[in-house]
Protein backbone atom coordinates (compact mmCIF):
# COMPACT_ATOMS: atom_id res chain seq x y z
CA UNK A 1 0.00 0.00 0.00
CA UNK A 2 1.32 3.45 -0.96
CA UNK A 3 2.62 5.37 1.86
CA UNK A 4 0.07 9.10 2.43
CA UNK A 5 2.18 12.08 1.74
CA UNK A 6 2.84 14.06 4.85
CA UNK A 7 5.13 16.98 4.63
CA UNK A 8 7.50 17.36 7.44
CA UNK A 9 8.01 20.59 9.42
CA UNK A 10 11.64 20.29 9.53
CA UNK A 11 13.80 23.52 7.79
CA UNK A 12 16.50 21.89 6.55
CA UNK A 13 18.88 23.11 8.81
CA UNK A 14 21.10 21.34 11.46
CA UNK A 15 21.22 22.09 15.10
CA UNK A 16 24.60 22.70 17.11
CA UNK A 17 24.10 21.41 20.32
CA UNK A 18 25.90 19.61 23.39
CA UNK A 19 26.58 16.38 23.83
CA UNK A 20 28.30 13.48 25.73
CA UNK A 21 30.79 11.58 23.45
CA UNK A 22 32.26 8.61 24.24
CA UNK A 23 35.48 8.78 21.71
CA UNK A 24 36.74 5.59 22.61
CA UNK A 25 35.65 2.09 24.94
CA UNK A 26 35.77 3.09 28.18
CA UNK A 27 37.37 6.50 28.15
CA UNK A 28 35.05 9.36 30.22
CA UNK A 29 32.24 10.96 27.83
CA UNK A 30 33.62 14.56 26.57
CA UNK A 31 30.94 17.04 26.21
CA UNK A 32 31.39 18.90 23.42
CA UNK A 33 29.48 20.60 20.41
CA UNK A 34 28.01 18.84 17.49
CA UNK A 35 25.71 19.15 14.73
CA UNK A 36 22.49 17.30 14.15
CA UNK A 37 20.77 17.14 11.11
CA UNK A 38 17.48 17.80 10.46
CA UNK A 39 15.19 14.87 10.46
CA UNK A 40 14.76 12.65 7.20
CA UNK A 41 11.88 10.89 5.89
CA UNK A 42 10.12 8.95 8.98
CA UNK A 43 12.09 10.58 11.39
CA UNK A 44 11.34 13.13 14.42
CA UNK A 45 13.95 15.29 16.08
CA UNK A 46 13.85 15.68 19.48
CA UNK A 47 14.72 17.80 22.40
CA UNK A 48 15.66 15.87 25.30
CA UNK A 49 14.64 16.57 28.50
CA UNK A 50 15.79 14.24 30.64
CA UNK A 51 17.68 10.80 30.88
CA UNK A 52 18.16 7.86 32.51
CA UNK A 53 21.42 5.69 32.87
CA UNK A 54 21.13 2.12 32.12
CA UNK A 55 23.55 -0.45 32.52
CA UNK A 56 23.51 -1.47 28.81
CA UNK A 57 24.97 1.69 28.24
CA UNK A 58 28.14 0.84 30.26
CA UNK A 59 28.17 -2.49 28.39
CA UNK A 60 28.42 -1.62 25.43
CA UNK A 61 30.43 1.70 26.45
CA UNK A 62 32.99 -0.67 27.75
CA UNK A 63 32.75 -2.79 24.22
CA UNK A 64 35.94 -2.59 21.62
CA UNK A 65 34.65 -5.19 19.21
CA UNK A 66 31.29 -4.80 17.26
CA UNK A 67 28.33 -3.86 17.92
CA UNK A 68 30.92 -2.05 19.82
CA UNK A 69 32.06 1.25 17.72
CA UNK A 70 33.36 4.61 18.18
CA UNK A 71 33.06 7.96 19.03
CA UNK A 72 29.68 7.63 19.82
CA UNK A 73 26.60 8.89 22.02
CA UNK A 74 24.89 6.65 23.81
CA UNK A 75 21.88 6.71 25.88
CA UNK A 76 18.21 5.24 25.41
CA UNK A 77 16.18 5.86 28.49
CA UNK A 78 14.34 9.16 28.04
CA UNK A 79 12.10 11.63 27.50
CA UNK A 80 11.91 14.85 25.08
CA UNK A 81 9.47 16.96 23.00
CA UNK A 82 8.92 16.96 19.37
CA UNK A 83 11.19 19.91 17.46
CA UNK A 84 10.48 19.15 13.87
CA UNK A 85 9.33 16.19 12.03
CA UNK A 86 10.03 14.29 8.71
CA UNK A 87 8.03 13.74 5.71
CA UNK A 88 5.65 10.91 6.10
CA UNK A 89 5.14 11.23 10.03
CA UNK A 90 1.49 12.08 11.10
CA UNK A 91 1.73 10.34 14.76
CA UNK A 92 3.42 13.29 16.25
CA UNK A 93 4.17 16.89 15.66
CA UNK A 94 5.79 20.04 16.92
CA UNK A 95 5.64 20.16 20.72
CA UNK A 96 4.45 16.92 21.48
CA UNK A 97 5.50 15.17 24.49
CA UNK A 98 7.09 11.43 23.80
CA UNK A 99 9.29 8.59 25.04
CA UNK A 100 11.83 7.24 22.76
CA UNK A 101 12.34 3.01 23.29
CA UNK A 102 14.88 0.67 21.55
CA UNK A 103 12.17 -1.70 19.74
CA UNK A 104 10.50 -0.66 17.07
CA UNK A 105 6.46 -1.06 16.49
CA UNK A 106 5.43 0.16 13.01
CA UNK A 107 1.22 -0.54 13.70
CA UNK A 108 1.83 -2.72 9.83
CA UNK A 109 3.60 -5.86 9.59
CA UNK A 110 1.44 -8.90 10.89
CA UNK A 111 3.31 -9.10 14.10
CA UNK A 112 2.46 -5.87 15.00
CA UNK A 113 -0.97 -5.97 14.30
CA UNK A 114 -1.41 -9.32 16.36
CA UNK A 115 -0.95 -10.16 19.76
CA UNK A 116 1.60 -13.00 19.32
CA UNK A 117 4.45 -11.02 19.80
CA UNK A 118 5.87 -7.99 20.31
CA UNK A 119 9.02 -8.30 17.83
CA UNK A 120 8.38 -6.34 14.69
CA UNK A 121 8.97 -8.27 11.74
CA UNK A 122 9.46 -4.75 9.66
CA UNK A 123 11.82 -3.71 11.58
CA UNK A 124 13.30 -6.15 13.94
CA UNK A 125 15.59 -5.89 16.31
CA UNK A 126 19.61 -7.04 15.42
CA UNK A 127 22.59 -6.35 17.25
CA UNK A 128 23.61 -3.82 14.85
CA UNK A 129 25.32 -0.07 14.52
CA UNK A 130 21.54 0.55 15.04
CA UNK A 131 21.59 3.67 12.74
CA UNK A 132 18.68 5.07 10.47
CA UNK A 133 17.13 3.21 7.79
CA UNK A 134 19.38 4.43 5.27
CA UNK A 135 22.71 3.16 7.39
CA UNK A 136 23.79 6.59 7.90
CA UNK A 137 24.40 8.93 11.20
CA UNK A 138 22.35 11.72 12.02
CA UNK A 139 25.28 13.55 14.41
CA UNK A 140 28.57 15.08 13.31
CA UNK A 141 31.08 16.60 15.38
CA UNK A 142 32.50 19.92 14.10
CA UNK A 143 34.98 18.94 12.35
CA UNK A 144 33.25 16.75 10.43
CA UNK A 145 33.75 13.21 11.99
CA UNK A 146 30.40 11.00 11.95
CA UNK A 147 29.23 9.91 15.62
CA UNK A 148 27.86 6.28 15.72
CA UNK A 149 24.10 6.28 17.17
CA UNK A 150 23.00 3.66 19.94
CA UNK A 151 20.10 1.46 19.96
CA UNK A 152 18.76 3.89 17.61
CA UNK A 153 18.11 6.88 20.16
CA UNK A 154 21.07 8.66 22.05
CA UNK A 155 19.91 10.33 24.37
CA UNK A 156 23.06 12.00 25.45
CA UNK A 157 22.84 14.56 23.88
CA UNK A 158 20.62 17.99 23.56
CA UNK A 159 18.54 16.87 20.21
CA UNK A 160 18.50 13.79 18.93
CA UNK A 161 16.52 12.45 15.32
CA UNK A 162 14.93 9.10 16.05
CA UNK A 163 12.47 6.97 13.69
CA UNK A 164 8.49 7.28 14.13
CA UNK A 165 8.79 3.41 14.99
CA UNK A 166 10.72 3.85 18.02
CA UNK A 167 8.65 6.95 19.23
CA UNK A 168 5.48 6.43 21.44
CA UNK A 169 3.49 10.20 22.39
CA UNK A 170 2.92 10.53 26.04
CA UNK A 171 0.61 12.62 27.95
CA UNK A 172 2.46 15.62 29.27
CA UNK A 173 1.08 15.13 32.81
CA UNK A 174 4.12 12.81 33.88
CA UNK A 175 6.67 14.39 35.73
CA UNK A 176 9.80 13.62 33.17
CA UNK A 177 11.75 12.29 35.86
CA UNK A 178 9.60 9.54 36.02
CA UNK A 179 8.38 8.60 32.45
CA UNK A 180 11.93 8.50 31.32
CA UNK A 181 12.53 5.30 32.82
CA UNK A 182 10.04 3.49 31.14
CA UNK A 183 11.86 3.67 28.02
CA UNK A 184 13.82 0.67 28.63
CA UNK A 185 14.54 -0.97 32.01
CA UNK A 186 11.04 -0.72 34.19
CA UNK A 187 9.08 -1.60 30.83
CA UNK A 188 10.71 -4.59 30.96
CA UNK A 189 11.09 -5.74 34.17
CA UNK A 190 7.32 -5.00 34.52
CA UNK A 191 6.46 -6.44 31.41
CA UNK A 192 8.05 -9.74 31.77
CA UNK A 193 5.82 -9.86 34.64
CA UNK A 194 2.74 -8.83 32.97
CA UNK A 195 2.95 -10.32 29.44
CA UNK A 196 6.24 -12.83 29.45
CA UNK A 197 5.40 -14.68 32.46
CA UNK A 198 1.92 -13.92 32.94
CA UNK A 199 1.91 -13.72 36.95
CA UNK A 200 -1.45 -14.03 37.95
CA UNK A 201 -2.84 -13.67 41.76
CA UNK A 202 -1.67 -16.42 44.41
CA UNK A 203 1.42 -16.90 41.87
CA UNK A 204 4.93 -17.27 43.72
CA UNK A 205 8.03 -15.80 41.81
CA UNK A 206 11.62 -15.89 42.02
CA UNK A 207 13.54 -12.82 40.36
CA UNK A 208 17.43 -13.57 39.70
CA UNK A 209 19.36 -10.28 40.29
CA UNK A 210 17.85 -7.19 41.97
CA UNK A 211 19.30 -4.61 39.63
CA UNK A 212 16.66 -2.39 38.13
CA UNK A 213 15.01 -4.51 35.75
CA UNK A 214 14.66 -7.57 38.65
CA UNK A 215 12.95 -4.39 40.95
CA UNK A 216 10.41 -4.09 38.24
CA UNK A 217 9.77 -7.80 38.09
CA UNK A 218 8.93 -7.73 41.58
CA UNK A 219 6.52 -4.60 41.20
CA UNK A 220 4.47 -5.74 38.21
CA UNK A 221 4.43 -9.37 39.92
CA UNK A 222 3.42 -7.42 43.15
CA UNK A 223 0.40 -5.51 41.04
CA UNK A 224 -0.81 -8.73 39.43
CA UNK A 225 -1.26 -10.14 42.81
CA UNK A 226 1.49 -12.62 43.33
CA UNK A 227 1.61 -14.16 47.18
CA UNK A 228 5.06 -14.43 47.23
CA UNK A 229 8.04 -12.70 45.21
CA UNK A 230 11.30 -14.35 46.56
CA UNK A 231 14.62 -11.42 45.56
CA UNK A 232 18.05 -13.81 44.60
CA UNK A 233 21.46 -11.38 44.72
CA UNK A 234 24.00 -12.05 46.30
CA UNK A 235 24.15 -8.43 47.80
CA UNK A 236 22.19 -8.84 50.99
CA UNK A 237 21.61 -5.11 51.34
CA UNK A 238 19.23 -5.81 48.14
CA UNK A 239 16.81 -7.25 50.03
CA UNK A 240 15.43 -4.30 52.33
CA UNK A 241 15.30 -2.06 48.55
CA UNK A 242 13.49 -5.12 47.16
CA UNK A 243 10.78 -5.07 49.91
CA UNK A 244 9.89 -1.30 48.73
CA UNK A 245 8.85 -3.12 45.45
CA UNK A 246 7.27 -6.48 46.85
CA UNK A 247 9.84 -8.72 47.59
CA UNK A 248 8.61 -11.02 50.51
CA UNK A 249 11.36 -13.22 50.41
CA UNK A 250 15.23 -13.03 50.04
CA UNK A 251 18.16 -15.92 49.05
CA UNK A 252 21.62 -15.16 48.62
CA UNK A 253 22.81 -17.95 45.91
CA UNK A 254 26.55 -18.42 47.93
CA UNK A 255 24.93 -19.78 51.14
CA UNK A 256 21.81 -22.49 49.35
CA UNK A 257 24.47 -24.26 46.69
CA UNK A 258 22.79 -27.70 47.72
CA UNK A 259 19.40 -26.90 47.57
CA UNK A 260 16.82 -27.57 44.31
CA UNK A 261 15.45 -24.87 42.61
CA UNK A 262 12.48 -26.18 41.76
CA UNK A 263 11.17 -30.38 41.09
CA UNK A 264 8.55 -29.33 38.42
CA UNK A 265 6.81 -27.36 36.13
CA UNK A 266 7.17 -23.35 36.52
CA UNK A 267 8.42 -20.63 33.85
CA UNK A 268 11.77 -19.34 33.05
CA UNK A 269 11.66 -15.27 31.47
CA UNK A 270 15.53 -15.03 30.27
CA UNK A 271 15.64 -11.11 30.24
CA UNK A 272 19.79 -10.50 30.07
CA UNK A 273 22.75 -12.12 28.30
CA UNK A 274 25.70 -13.93 29.70
CA UNK A 275 29.28 -12.86 29.73
CA UNK A 276 31.14 -13.54 26.35
CA UNK A 277 32.62 -16.53 26.20
CA UNK A 278 30.30 -18.15 27.93
CA UNK A 279 26.74 -20.23 26.84
CA UNK A 280 23.39 -20.77 28.57
CA UNK A 281 22.88 -24.59 28.28
CA UNK A 282 20.25 -27.06 29.48
CA UNK A 283 19.17 -30.82 29.36
CA UNK A 284 16.83 -31.33 27.34
CA UNK A 285 15.40 -34.32 29.66
CA UNK A 286 14.75 -31.82 32.56
CA UNK A 287 12.16 -29.72 30.71
CA UNK A 288 10.65 -32.92 29.10
CA UNK A 289 10.07 -34.72 32.05
CA UNK A 290 9.31 -31.59 34.46
CA UNK A 291 7.17 -30.16 32.05
CA UNK A 292 9.12 -26.37 32.44
CA UNK A 293 9.16 -23.50 30.28
CA UNK A 294 12.23 -21.45 29.10
CA UNK A 295 11.53 -18.13 27.04
CA UNK A 296 13.59 -14.88 25.96
CA UNK A 297 11.56 -12.14 26.44
CA UNK A 298 12.83 -8.78 24.71
CA UNK A 299 11.22 -5.47 26.26
CA UNK A 300 8.93 -7.64 28.37
CA UNK A 301 6.52 -8.60 25.64
CA UNK A 302 5.57 -5.35 25.66
CA UNK A 303 4.59 -3.23 22.41
CA UNK A 304 5.87 0.04 22.96
CA UNK A 305 3.52 2.59 21.69
CA UNK A 306 0.59 0.44 23.26
CA UNK A 307 1.87 -0.16 26.41
CA UNK A 308 4.26 2.55 27.36
CA UNK A 309 0.89 4.92 27.88
CA UNK A 310 -0.63 2.17 29.88
CA UNK A 311 2.43 1.72 32.29
CA UNK A 312 2.55 6.26 32.80
CA UNK A 313 -1.09 6.15 33.35
CA UNK A 314 -0.66 3.49 36.03
CA UNK A 315 1.82 5.24 37.78
CA UNK A 316 -0.44 8.69 37.39
CA UNK A 317 -3.10 6.91 38.72
CA UNK A 318 -0.96 5.71 41.55
CA UNK A 319 -0.61 2.39 41.04
CA UNK A 320 2.67 1.85 39.47
CA UNK A 321 5.56 2.34 41.53
CA UNK A 322 8.48 4.44 39.95
CA UNK A 323 9.44 6.93 42.89
CA UNK A 324 12.23 4.57 44.48
CA UNK A 325 13.97 3.58 41.12
CA UNK A 326 15.00 7.78 40.78
CA UNK A 327 18.06 7.19 43.28
CA UNK A 328 20.06 10.03 41.93
CA UNK A 329 19.34 13.32 39.76
CA UNK A 330 21.83 15.82 38.26
CA UNK A 331 22.38 17.85 35.72
CA UNK A 332 23.92 17.02 32.24
CA UNK A 333 28.17 18.20 32.89
CA UNK A 334 28.05 15.70 35.74
CA UNK A 335 27.50 12.67 33.39
CA UNK A 336 30.80 11.05 34.13
CA UNK A 337 29.93 11.10 37.82
CA UNK A 338 26.29 9.45 37.17
CA UNK A 339 28.47 6.51 35.28
CA UNK A 340 30.71 6.01 37.82
CA UNK A 341 27.61 5.31 40.70
CA UNK A 342 25.94 3.04 38.51
CA UNK A 343 29.39 1.06 37.59
CA UNK A 344 29.88 1.03 41.67
CA UNK A 345 26.95 -0.26 42.39
CA UNK A 346 25.95 2.43 44.11
CA UNK A 347 22.26 3.74 41.96
CA UNK A 348 19.49 2.18 40.60
CA UNK A 349 18.34 5.00 38.48
CA UNK A 350 20.56 8.12 37.86
CA UNK A 351 18.24 10.96 35.63
CA UNK A 352 19.94 13.51 33.89
CA UNK A 353 18.54 16.80 33.28
CA UNK A 354 19.58 18.40 30.05
CA UNK A 355 18.77 21.88 30.90
CA UNK A 356 19.98 22.09 34.51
Amino acid sequence: MAEKQVSGTADGKPIRCRAAVARAAGEPLVIEEVMVAPPKAHEVRIKIICTSLCYSDITFWKMKDPPGSFPRIFGHEAIGMVESVGDFVDEVTEGDVVIPQFLAQCRECAVCTSNKSNLCAKFPFEMSLWMHRDGTSRFTDLKGQTLHHFLFISAFSEYTVVDITHITKLDAEIPPNRACLLSCGVSTGVGAAWRAANVDEGSTVAIFGLGVIGLAVAEGARLRGAKQIIGVDTNTEKYEIGKKFGITDFVNPTNCLDKSLAEGWGKTIVLGVEKPGTQLSLNSLVILHSGKTLMGSLFGGFKPKTDIPILAKSYMDKELQLDDFVTHEMKFDDINRAFNLLMEGKCLRCVIWMDK
